[in-house]
C-alpha cells in the first residue's frame, strides 16, 4: 500500500511540473507576441499609402471585411492584400499598392497589382 502512495505522489508531482511547464510556455509567447504589437504601435510604418510593394504570400485569411485576403509582410510590417490572382499561393510574390492603414496603424490593406 505504501508503495501505491508513493507513486500517486510520484505522478501527482510530475503532471503539476508539466502543467508548470505549459503555463509558463504559453505565459513567454504572449508576453513576446504582445510585446512586438506594442513595438508595432510605436514605430513608424515602412510603407506609405499609395505606393507599391513587393512580398511574398505567407498565408490567407479571413479579413474583417468577410473577404479572404493574402497576408504578407514589408520589412516586418503586416499587409492584408485583396484581388490576389488565381493560381497564387504561399510563397507566391505579389506587388500591391497600401490602400488604407488599419486602426493603430500597425497593418495595412492593399490591392495586388501584379505579380514578380
Amino acid at each position: 500500500m505504501e508503495q501505491l502512495y508513493v507513486a500517486l505522489a510520484g505522478g501527482a508531482l510530475f503532471l503539476t511540473l508539466l502543467l508548470y511547464l505549459l503555463l509558463r510556455h504559453r505565459s513567454s509567447s504572449s508576453s513576446a507576441s504582445k510585446r512586438a504589437h506594442e513595438e508595432a504601435q510605436n514605430r513608424e510604418p515602412p510603407v506609405q499609402i499609395g505606393d507599391t510593394y513587393e512580398f511574398a504570400i505567407t498565408e490567407f485569411t479571413d479579413h474583417h471585411s468577410g473577404e479572404q485576403v493574402a497576408v504578407g509582410k514589408v520589412e516586418g510590417f503586416v499587409l492584408f492584400a485583396s484581388d490576389v490572382p488565381n493560381g497564387a499561393g504561399e510563397g507566391t510574390v505579389v506587388r500591391a499598392r497600401v490602400d488604407s492603414f488599419n486602426r493603430g496603424r500597425t497593418s495595412a490593406d492593399a490591392t495586388v497589382v501584379g505579380t514578380a
